[in-house]
């Protein structure tokens, strides 16, 4: 793809693309540095610009007053762009993260199923007869919530986008998308794709920007009336405690230091096949990444044996290799983080099983490319098995019995999901019933569907994404009273009688 051919890096606001007028930002391909495109992002002025007009527009009756059959027409149009452009979305988004083509492909496609799944829900959501307690009618609706901001990660904007913008759309809100600084060209994609679906103007804007400015207007200002945030946890609670001055609604979808469990009685080849995918797909940029491993002693050893060996022959390479499994990180700045996180970790005595280190050789030279790495050693109380590296980073460690590994996955601030292999059935339910998280895998990893809701417990964040359910979190509730009596309120008869 050329430089030509990428998005022009003016914003999308309102319906109309204009420069931006905030700061300065680059988005830089990190398989060799070279830039993509320098634009400028959203400023403050631009932002207040872009909530009036979405509130305008989402309260005009030929938007609020559709039926939601007629709003899923938007978002099955949405989907069919998606699917008519995914060549290109998948290569503007590895130019944007430095993810193989293959896995752009992939989250262009869940892309374009989350618009057509919210779309279907739109479609066939009944609202709710409820039991008649007394005199009156009881009805319990559902209304849009007004304008709603989300705000993406970098690491699957695509899919993290559409997981946001298809329900809340879905539910007649207006939404304001802003994606992260490292990755804004997806997004500024996706723009051009509901442009032409033929929504309209005012209901959807993209504003790259600096979470400074526009990450805490949107939080701040009294015309959001819902935010739904994923990223990291320590920026989602200062967006909690300022949503909560506003006793506005959010959803916050954080990290994750996520436990994988192996007993002794698993098939270790599918075992060992899930880890490796678990944690160093996506090289390891993931919140739900199996990132703390727990083995069952009697196999450990040997388990560990082949799971270094075999994380040695993943292919580390460029994106637009189809053989690649392991592509650069998101940014020197971030690969910095990581290897810092390993350092420390083998300062602190750590044994480093393999990788580490950047790759050798001219191809690796200028990107942000780091291999994937296993450390042992370690106690489960050790930072390493604490702080979400966000990159492909594995610590190992030896357990006993279901109850000690249990204990273990559980002694973690976060909660968000959890991967068991065994053959046996009721032990797998047992302990993914006993971990603290908002998704279990079992003999699998890393598996989505947008009919099942995600989320996670504690410091992986607040409120469940996806699933039919998921587009009610973009709307308040209302509950309707109508009298069948006819007659006066008995408090107030003899009042009224005779008046």
């Amino acid at each position: 793809m050329s430089f030509d051919e990428m998005p022009d890096g003016r914003l999308f606001l309102a319906g109309e693309w204009q420069a931006g007028t905030g700061d300065e930002i680059t988005s830089v391909f990190p398989a060799d540095g070279s830039v993509n495109r320098v634009l400028r992002g959203a400023s403050r002025a631009d932002g207040i610009e872009a909530i009036a007009r979405a509130g305008a527009a989402q309260a005009d009756p030929a938007w609020r007053g559709l039926k939601p059959h007629e709003r899923a027409r938007y978002l099955y149009a949405i989907a069919d762009g998606i699917e008519a452009n995914i060549d290109r979305i998948s290569r503007i988004q590895s130019r944007d993260t430095g993810k193989t083509l293959r896995e752009t492909a992939a989250l262009a496609a869940s892309a374009a199923g989350t618009f057509r799944y919210f779309g279907a829900v739109a479609e066939t959501m009944d609202e709710d007869l409820t039991a008649q307690r007394g005199t009156a009618l009881t009805l319990s609706v559902h209304e849009p919530l007004g304008v709603v901001a989300a705000i993406t990660p970098w690491n699957s904007p695509i899919a993290s986008d559409a997981q946001k913008v298809a329900p809340a759309l879905a539910a007649g809100n207006a939404v304001i998308l802003k994606p992260a600084s490292w990755s804004p060209l997806t997004a500024l994609e996706l723009a051009r794709i509901v442009e032409a679906a033929g929504l309209p103007k005012g209901l959807f804007s993209v504003l790259p920007g600096s979470g400074r400015e526009i990450g805490n207007l949107l939080v701040e200002h009294p015309g959001i009336a819902k935010v739904s945030f994923t990223g990291g946890t320590t920026t989602g609670r200062a967006l909690a405690r300022k949503a909560a001055d506003k006793l506005m609604p959010v959803s916050l979808e954080l990290g994750g230091k996520s436990p994988t469990i192996v007993f002794g009685d698993a098939d270790m080849d599918q075992a060992l096949a899930g880890i490796l995918f678990g944690i160093f797909s996506s090289s390891g940029q993931s919140c739900i990444a199996g990132s703390r491993l727990f083995v069952q002693r009697g196999i450990y050893d040997e388990f560990v044996a082949r799971l270094v060996a075999a994380t040695k022959r993943l292919k580390v390479g460029h994106p637009f290799d189809a053989a690649t499994q392991v592509a650069p990180l998101i940014h020197m700045d971030h690969r910095a983080e990581v290897a810092d996180h390993v350092a420390r970790a083998i300062a602190e005595g750590a044994q480093l099983l393999c990788g580490g280190a950047a790759p050798d050789g001219d191809l690796y030279a200028k990107g942000s490319y780091y291999l994937p790495t296993i450390l042992a050693g370690v106690k489960n109380t050790d930072r390493i098995c604490r702080d979400e590296v966000f990159g492909p980073v594995l610590v190992v460690m030896p357990f006993e019995d279901e109850e000690e590994v249990i204990a273990l996955s559980n002694d973690n601030d976060y909660g968000l999901a959890c991967g068991i292999w065994t053959r046996d059935f009721p032990k797998a339910w047992r302990v993914g019933r006993a971990v603290n998280a908002g998704t279990i895998w079992h003999n699998t990893y890393k598996q989505f569907s947008i009919s099942t809701p995600f989320g996670g417990e504690a410091d992986s964040g607040v409120g469940r994404e996806k699933g039919r359910q998921g587009l009610r979190a973009y709307m308040a509730q209302k509950s309707v009273y109508t009298d069948l009596t006819g007659q006066m309120h008995p408090w107030a008869a003899a009042t009224v009688e005779g008046l």
